[in-house]
């Protein structure tokens, strides 16, 4: 019987020796192959912390004691150890989350998988143990990825405030986070990496003192006393313990007797500790560790032998931003490029390895990148920043007060705009058309298809007194949606066919062709419909509130939470021109949705052709006084 199916909580393993650990590690690794190769995920960061994860477990008792997670990718092990070992339907509805989940268990604490927020997560359940006098622990799990992002710090220095307050910080060293970490923090983990440790030496130097008669102690007291000077000459830890910080490391984190003395050592100190692990990502799989883009930090459905993609996927909306970054870079040599240690990830991969001296990783850190690309643009240079959608969303402050009040001319590319689906509520980019409306003179443009993305990018980065920002979705770009005509900015997709049309359709960048549908559902019931994309979605076109007039409803169709999105911008528009036209915004709900794929969101919230050709039927036969009955509006077949 395998050991990993005995395994239904953390107690569990109290009962395994030294060698089952081993083999239990062994099959937790070839589970998560044979399971995540099925479903996709993040393979390679779990590979990483198989062991990590074993020992956390043994040697501090879930839940009492909180174990938390950073950014929570890595968390895969956890789950299995907590009781959770059906990984069949792996980050799809119904299923296992890819990240921590409150609702799956309560081993699991901190979900929002946005990195660098442990820190600050762990020292205020810590705060609250010491005020209610409780005895568990707070255990911090953090990648050296995670720890180049600023309110890491920010939580280390006040986490150091307190010697007598509990605090157990591993950071899960693997050189990467996803891509190899860079920066002067990566460089001084790097020297940790590669220097014996003070514990070693010590270790060493007291059995040989220790034989020596008469001085032998005395000299090793004095030794021992001096351990902060012997420390900084032979690990240069000083950065960690000149914050007051207590080092353990670094450690094997592949040798469970070593991490499990480590933790223990932690746990019985009383105060903050770092423990400073180091990991392999991708261990024990070797098409993983010979991935050297980013060893499976993510992947698809794969096959386990190989490694290969199960199936060949089209050109997607970044591949297509990432070429044509090259062409603007081969053009202009002004244009440069940041990344928030998400080089691949945002389709920078290409400008870098032809523009090695144009391209900034500034580590997960958007906010310091937002600011940094402030002051390119100020040194004459056009900063190009690609960055997930709901990333941004850490940067806002910088983009207003920074950016946008200085004039500088920034262009933010936000990928993953929209719903994305299975990496749940903390990855859907439902957020920027509702926060950036605020910003004055920012300029936001939602491409419909990948000739657009082309285009569009263009004009962005020709505005050089302003923020731009270019968003576009996730996954596989579809055909060209061709334009049939113009009214002042925005492209005409599709004309009425009628001088006096019931329904202007705004369609808002990847959903054009459902756009299109809803148009051809509402034709069948005699709606005569013009769908108009503005491509540039702020500031309103000009030209909008002129062409509402002419209809007799206006709806407006985006993947961004309606709360202030573009049909709040264009029901603005109209009642500042004094157009008195019903206006129907559809969009996405204030709430946070559950992972599913885009396909079963998109139903969940009624964001689909037939749901929205209903409730406009409806909304015409109401202005035309007629009984409201929609049930013959039906999806379009082939």
């Amino acid at each position: 019987m395998p050991l990993l199916t005995r395994i239904r909580g953390p107690r569990d393993l109290d009962r395994l020796s030294p060698e089952e650990l081993v083999q239990l590690a062994e099959e937790i690794r070839t589970f998560l192959v044979e399971a995540v190769s099925k479903t996709g995920g993040h393979l390679g960061p779990n590979l990483g912390v198989v062991e990590l994860t074993i020992a956390l477990h043994r040697v501090f008792d879930s839940p009492k004691d909180k174990v938390l997670w950073d950014t929570g990718h890595q968390s895969y092990v956890h789950k299995l150890l907590t009781g959770r070992q059906d990984f069949s339907r792996l980050k799809q509805k119904g299923g296992l989350s890819g990240y921590p989940s409150q609702a799956e268990s309560e081993h699991d604490v901190i979900e929002n998988s946005h990195a660098s927020t442990v820190l600050g997560w762990a020292d205020g359940i810590a705060k609250g143990n010491q005020l209610r006098k409780r005895d568990s622990h707070v255990v911090a799990v953090i990648g050296d990825g995670a720890l180049t992002g600023g309110m890491a710090w920010e939580a280390l220095n006040n986490i150091a405030d307190a010697k007598d307050r509990p605090l157990v910080i591993v950071v899960n060293d693997n050189e990467r986070s996803y891509a190899p970490t860079i920066g002067g923090l990566a460089n001084h983990l790097a020297t940790l990496r590669t220097t014996d440790g003070y514990e070693r030496f010590l270790a060493r130097g007291k059995d040989l003192l220790e034989r020596t008669p008469v001085v032998g102690r005395p000299l090793y007291d004095t030794l021992h006393g001096a351990k902060k000077g012997l420390k900084d000459f032979i690990a240069p830890q000083g950065m960690f313990e000149d914050l007051g910080l207590k080092y353990v490391g670094p450690i094997d984190g592949h040798d469970m007797e070593a991490l499990e003395s480590a933790l223990a050592r932690a746990k019985r100190f009383g105060g903050p500790v770092i423990v400073h692990c180091l990991t392999e990502k991708g261990r024990g799989y070797q098409p993983a560790l010979q991935d050297e883009a980013d060893r499976f930090h993510g992947i698809g459905p794969i096959h386990p032998d190989t490694g290969l993609p199960v199936k060949a996927s089209g050109a997607d909306w970044t591949s297509v931003f990432g070429d044509e970054m090259v062409e603007l870079g081969k053009e202009r040599e002004d244009i440069v490029a940041i990344t928030a240690a998400m080089l691949q990830p945002v389709g920078l991969k290409k400008f870098a390895d032809t523009f090695p001296d144009r391209i900034y990783d500034v580590g997960i850190a958007e906010q310091h990148g937002a600011v940094s690309a402030a002051g390119l643009a100020t040194a004459g240079l056009h900063p190009v920043f690609a960055v997930y959608a709901t990333f941004l969303n850490r940067a806002f402050d910088q983009v207003l007060m920074d950016v946008a009040l200085h004039k500088c001319g920034v262009t933010f590319v936000l990928d993953r705009a929209g719903v994305t689906g299975t990496d749940g509520a903390s990855h859907n980019g439902m957020w920027d058309m509702s926060i950036l409306q605020v910003v004055p003179g920012l300029r936001l443009a939602a491409p419909r298809d990948a000739d657009q993305v082309r285009a569009q990018l263009r004009e962005a980065v020709e505005v050089d007194d302003a923020p731009t920002v270019v968003r576009f979705s996730k996954g596989a770009v579809g055909p060209a949606v061709a334009a049939v005509g113009k009214v002042g900015g925005m492209d005409v997709l599709r004309e009425p066919g009628t001088d006096t049309p019931d329904v202007l359709l705004v369609s808002v960048g990847a959903l054009a062709p459902m756009c299109l549908e809803i148009a051809g559902l509402l034709d069948k019931q005699g709606i005569s419909t013009t769908v108009v994309d503005p491509r540039w979605v702020k500031p309103v076109d000009e030209a909008m509130a002129p062409l509402a007039e002419r209809h007799r409803v206006v709806v407006t169709v985006e993947d961004n939470i309606r709360v202030g999105g573009v049909g709040s911008a264009v029901a603005q528009a109209l009642r500042d021109a004094g157009v008195d036209v019903p206006l129907r915004d559809f969009g996405i709900p204030p709430r946070f949705l559950d992972h599913a794929s885009r396909a079963e969101v998109m139903a969940e919230i009624g964001l689909t052709a037939p749901d929205i050709a209903r409730q406009v039927t409806g909304l015409v036969a109401k202005l035309d006084g007629q009984p409201t009955d929609v049930s013959s509006v039906e999806p379009a077949r082939d």
